[in-house]
């Protein structure tokens, strides 16, 4: 096998939660380095949030939630407010080519970790921040999560029913999106450091990212002056465009007619042919002004089947449709599993699952896992030694100062 596309790459990855452990963990799928550094006292939220109780053996290794996010990286303990932790992290981004952080705005600069200071040390470096609100700006310095992001681009004004209150996605929608958005930000700096020998400074405020999500009814509202709202699961122009409950418990079929064919081709479907040739649903305008009519004649057909069911019929017709799958549905998939997007998983800790695999399949290098997620400060050891050189009297004072440790401080997660 050819070597992976970031082979030869390493990342220092300080960043906690989501949007920055996902974007790291994908620079990893496809064969970075990544060495995450967490403080022996403020370690990664995500480690606590795994709901195991606190008197199971290293319960701070076994969150799904940290192990999810964090697959095929090291990990080195380092408390950066000491002057030892600040110079060690100061040594590693020496020997790397990535530093991502997704602090408040004003971390960095106050632990004295600066892009100027990192790039004295290394002029190659890329040091990508990840702010929630960016780091400028009269909100620079305001606390963000996915939850509020998502109130902030815009998204949730959108999102909910008709004459309903506006609705979270029940995701946290920007955090993965500004995870996702990292791999492509560090591409285009590769690219530039690779013409011009040079890293760079890169800026990827999440609000910010995730209002480009929400960029046509942005413009639209620029061009129109028409406000958008909530639809629900409705679109502006075509219908019958909505989800329906089928035959089982709270199942249900997304379905979306975007032509005059594929709404034929449901009729026929449906054996209702004649609703092709009714004037109310005769073409797109018709059938938009008449759609709480034809959303009940729709229902009326899903309702006598599954919606696996509905989907299969549906689709070999030519009608655009997808069954609403849950959670227990999505690993039993049998496309999904068809096409590999599940792989079994092991961690020495947490035991052996299913997760998906990594997400973009390159023919001839594709990502795969090659490390499950690292305990707490389980590779200090190489990190110290082998990669940063140092010598048994500097990793003393390392742990001497308890700026390095091999298990974190519970006190504060319990």
């Amino acid at each position: 096998m050819s070597r992976a596309p970031l082979d030869g790459i390493r990342v220092v990855d300080l960043t906690m939660v989501w949007a920055g452990p996902m974007g790291t963990r994908l620079l990893g799928d496809y064969g970075a380095e990544v060495i995450k550094v967490e403080s022996p006292r403020q370690w990664d939220l995500l480690r606590a949030l795994g709901l195991i109780p606190r008197d199971v053996p290293r319960w701070y290794n076994r969150s799904a939630y940290f192990n999810h996010n964090n697959r095929n990286k090291y990990a080195i303990s380092l408390d950066l407010g000491h002057p030892l932790g600040r110079q060690a992290v100061l040594d590693l981004c020496a020997k790397s080519d990535i530093l991502v952080e997704n602090y408040r705005s004003d971390v960095m600069d106050n632990l004295g970790l600066s892009y100027e200071t990192v790039r004295a040390v290394n002029p190659r470096l890329i040091y990508v921040s990840m702010p929630g609100h960016g780091k400028s700006g009269p909100e620079k310095d305001y606390v963000a999560y996915g939850s509020n992001v998502e109130q902030l681009a815009g998204l949730v004004s959108i999102s909910g029913y008709e004459d309903g209150e506006p609705m979270k996605t029940g995701f946290s929608y920007g955090d993965p999106m500004a995870g996702t958005a990292l791999v492509g930000a560090v591409a285009v700096a590769l690219r530039k450091r690779s013409r011009t020998g040079e890293g760079c400074y890169v800026e990827l405020a999440q609000r910010e990212n995730l209002t480009m999500f929400v960029g046509e009814l942005l413009v639209g509202y620029c061009l129109t002056g028409e406000l958008p709202r909530p639809m629900g699961n409705r679109h502006p122009r075509i219908a019958p465009h909505n989800v329906y409950r089928c035959a089982g418990d709270d199942r249900w079929v997304a379905i979306a007619c975007e032509t005059d064919d594929q709404f034929r081709a449901l009729c026929t479907v449906m054996r209702r042919p004649e609703l092709a040739e009714d004037p109310r649903f005769i073409d797109a305008v018709a059938r938009k002004q008449h759609e709480e009519e034809l959303d009940r004649e729709v229902a009326a057909w899903t309702a006598q089947r599954g919606h696996y069911e509905a989907m299969y019929i549906l689709q070999r017709a030519g009608v655009p449709a997808g069954a609403v799958l849950t959670t227990p549905e999505l690993v039993a998939d049998p496309h999904l599993r068809a096409t590999g997007a599940w792989v079994e998983h092991t961690h020495p800790d947490a035991g052996t699952w299913e997760m998906e695999a990594p997400p973009w399949v390159l023919s001839r290098t594709p990502g795969h896992i090659r490390l499950p997620a690292p305990g707490f400060a389980e590779h200090n050891d190489w990190v110290f030694r082998d990669v940063l050189g140092y010598d048994e009297k500097r990793i003393s004072e390392l742990y001497g100062a308890s700026v390095a440790a091999d298990a974190p401080d519970e006190s504060l997660h319990r």
